[in-house]
């Protein structure tokens, strides 16, 4: 029995180590209609999610802007960081502190299959 006990708990250790192991940082998308920095319904969720995972830690929160491709540099540079300005906004509204936020326009981004793709805001928490 004193066997089966110790068998059952050598494992503990190397599933402790594998959980404090850092991972890649998930990635939350929000996606936003052409020339527009309004949020939907479904950017709020995710909004919301990336909220409720920012006040549960202390580290920095980068919020990306992308826009899509335009032959004009300038303006798609300045959508991009509008719509992260945009969602940096609102993870204030909702609790995460202005400090900890990061605002970043990134411009134009080629897609790989849609154009909704480039029209984006990423958070990463």
């Amino acid at each position: 029995m004193r066997r089966r006990a110790l068998l059952a708990a050598l494992p503990l250790p190397l599933i402790a180590a594998c959980a404090t192991q850092p991972g890649p940082v998930p990635v939350r998308v929000v996606f936003f209609a052409d020339d527009s920095i309004a949020l939907d319904e479904a950017a709020m969720a995710v909004v919301q999610n990336a909220a409720t995972a920012a006040r549960a830690g202390t580290g920095v929160v980068r919020v990306r802007g992308f826009s899509a491709p335009d032959p004009g540099l300038a303006p798609t540079v300045a959508l991009s960081r509008a719509r992260a300005e945009r969602v940096a906004a609102e993870l204030q509204r909702l609790g995460v502190p202005q400090n900890r936020i990061v605002v970043e326009g990134r411009g134009a981004e080629r897609f790989e299959s849609a154009p909704v793709e480039s029209r984006r805001v990423e958070i990463r928490v």
